[in-house]
């Protein structure tokens, strides 16, 4: 068997729909999706690769998270679990991550943020514990949880 090795980095989130595997990729001040033709295995095999790689579980949060709609090419929802400091972000890919110990403040501001890919690459990537969830029970609506 040979090896390569691999650099995924900026590979923010994998989905795979009508037989293409999409890739989310963050390019420093934007995120960029990539779809290439691959069966669904690809994607089971990537996930799989995933949940080897990253055995670091978060807490799960002691209720569901209130989603936020946004208005975002990087993503569809946002929310914050205010007494876990739990931040949710469902990424455009249909991906959903969880970052542990997020500060009030830094929901507050990426509330408030002009540009939520920016805000994101800025001060919540790499900076926070994070886990990719499949699935939460989630109250998608516009009102604010906090």
């Amino acid at each position: 068997m040979k090896f390569s090795k691999l650099d995924l980095g900026n590979l923010v989130a994998v989905g795979h729909s009508d037989g293409y595997l999409g890739l989310l990729i963050d390019r420093g001040d934007e995120f960029e999706l990539v779809e290439v033709p691959a069966p669904i295995e690809a994607y089971e095999g990537l996930q799989h690769v995933n949940s080897l790689v990253n055995t670091n579980a978060l807490p799960a949060a002691s209720e569901p998270l209130k989603m936020l709609l946004v208005q975002s090419t990087m993503a569809t929802s946002i929310g914050y679990n205010c007494n876990d400091r739990i931040l949710q972000v469902e990424f455009s890919s249909g991906s959903i991550y969880q970052y542990a110990d997020v500060e009030p403040e830094t929901w507050e501001a990426l509330q408030d943020t002009d540009s939520l890919g920016r805000f994101y690459n800025n001060n919540i990537k790499g900076q926070y514990d994070c886990q990719r969830i499949d699935y939460i029970d989630c109250d998608y609506s516009e009102e604010e949880c906090c």
